[in-house]
């Protein structure tokens, strides 16, 4: 089967009209402010609510040495599996390797974040590494600067985005192997000089699952540090508010927006003019289109965020950072949007793939024999209305976040008008973002 913008073939296979969905959209999210502007005077949301406590015994399963140590091993052995299958497997279209890097991992990674929390603090390979290399030897590590903040985990990302959409050939097996070599180094050189604040700050797939596990039920009590189940939208201001986060939502939101709009005729048509054959000049025109829509959001939600009164220059130039988690909701329903039908049909197809990792005819999950279920695909009207479902309740969850968030920032007098330019953004990337979901 073949996929056409992820499963979406455009806006003849959705079961209302564009229009329609965009009008509706754009009520949605003005009434919303509407509503609780004049029902919601003072902040609900608190990151320090004690939430409702799970028994103790799951804190202490969680916490124990021995499940964080089999976790990660499981981790480390199911990395090492791959890429035996990227590195000995065969060398064509077959090979499990894209189909776990830019489906398990990318998309996979964000369900599961949202479901437990922020997962790759502990199957992350490359920490485990580290963690046994640690107690083998002794380095002298340095503090790491804090004014580097997440920027390298916002390169980190834009790179990985960027040999999705804007390079030469994103298939290639040799393409992934580079890029996961380079990512190995870096994250071990880092490792070397800053130690394991490094991961924290600098792995983009870590600082990726803590961004998508803001919206998780499931955090921790800050003062007894129990697993607690509570409203996601208490979770969310719990973002650390670190240089360079406003870049590493700004990365996720519009390198998805560049997706959908890379995938239509106009842009593909005008990526053939411009570089008149050339693949260097092709990659380069993507290469500037990707750094374009990524700045666009960055600078969008900052002169939105900064757009009041009654504070002061420093005030003022903390909000993007302070508002930030507000995205976060916006990320996540694109991310499902777009890449649905890719976690669950492509996923299936990986899955498949690594119980042959070789090639050989081997049967080693039961799995040979198995035909993937388009499930999605065959069902487009069903597909399209979760898909719209998802952009269009993730933009309300971010005007309630926003709207809750303006309240505990900004001084009186200035908390409703300090935040029309935030709404006005709102409504403008949800347009943008299901006028490109129905294929532009």
């Amino acid at each position: 089967m073949t996929f056409v913008a992820h499963g979406l073939g455009g806006s003849t296979d959705l079961p209302v009209p564009l229009s329609y969905a965009l009008i509706g959209a754009a009520w949605a999210l003005t009434f919303t402010f509407a509503i609780v502007a004049l029902a919601w005077r003072k902040p609900r949301f608190d990151a320090a609510k004690p939430g409702h406590p799970l028994p103790v015994w799951v804190t202490r399963i969680v916490d124990a040495a021995l499940t964080r140590w089999v976790v990660a091993l499981l981790g480390l052995a199911f990395t090492m599996w791959i890429l035996i299958a990227g590195l000995f497997g065969p060398q064509n279209n077959t090979n499990a390797l894209p189909g776990a890097f830019y489906v398990l991992l990318w998309v996979g990674l964000v369900a599961v974040s949202l479901a437990v929390g922020p997962v790759w603090r502990v199957v992350s390979p490359m920490r485990t590494v580290y963690r046994v290399t640690l107690s083998l030897f002794t380095f002298r590590r340095r503090n790491y600067p804090a004014r580097l903040g997440y920027f390298p985990a916002a390169f980190g990302l834009f790179a990985f985005v960027w040999l999705e959409l804007a390079s030469p050939d994103p298939g290639s097996l040799t393409a992934v192997k580079v890029w996961l070599l380079v990512y190995a180094v870096a994250m071990a050189l880092g490792a070397g000089v800053w130690g394991g604040r490094w991961f924290a700050r600098a792995d983009p797939f870590e600082v990726y699952s803590v961004v998508a596990s803001r919206l998780s039920p499931l955090r921790r009590n800050r003062d007894t540090r129990r697993v607690v189940i509570g409203n996601p939208f208490d979770h969310l201001p719990s973002l650390p508010v670190r240089p360079g986060v406003v870049v590493v939502l700004a990365v996720l939101l519009g390198s998805t927006a560049f997706d959908s709009f890379s995938a239509t005729p106009g842009w593909r048509n005008f990526v053939d003019e411009l570089s008149s054959g050339s693949q260097v000049a092709a990659t380069l025109v993507r290469t500037c289109g990707l750094a374009v829509f990524v700045s666009v959001v960055a600078v969008t939600f900052s002169l939105a965020a900064c757009a009041t009164g009654g504070v002061d220059r420093r005030q003022r130039l903390a909000l993007p950072g302070q508002m930030a988690h507000s995205l976060i909701p916006i990320v996540v329903g694109y991310i499902f949007a777009h890449y649905l039908t890719y976690l669950v049909e492509r996923g299936q197809e990986t899955m498949v793939r690594l119980g042959d990792p070789l090639g050989r005819d081997w049967n080693l999950f039961g799995l040979s024999h198995a035909e993937v279920s388009y499930i999605l695909s065959s069902h487009p009207s069903v597909l399209a209305t979760v898909k719209v479902s998802c952009v269009v309740a993730g933009h309300i969850a971010a005007v309630i976040a926003a709207h809750d968030s303006a309240l505990r920032l900004l001084p009186y007098g200035h908390q409703l008008t300090g935040q029309l330019a935030m709404m006005l953004t709102m409504v403008g990337y949800t347009f943008t973002g299901l006028y490109l979901l129905f294929g532009g």
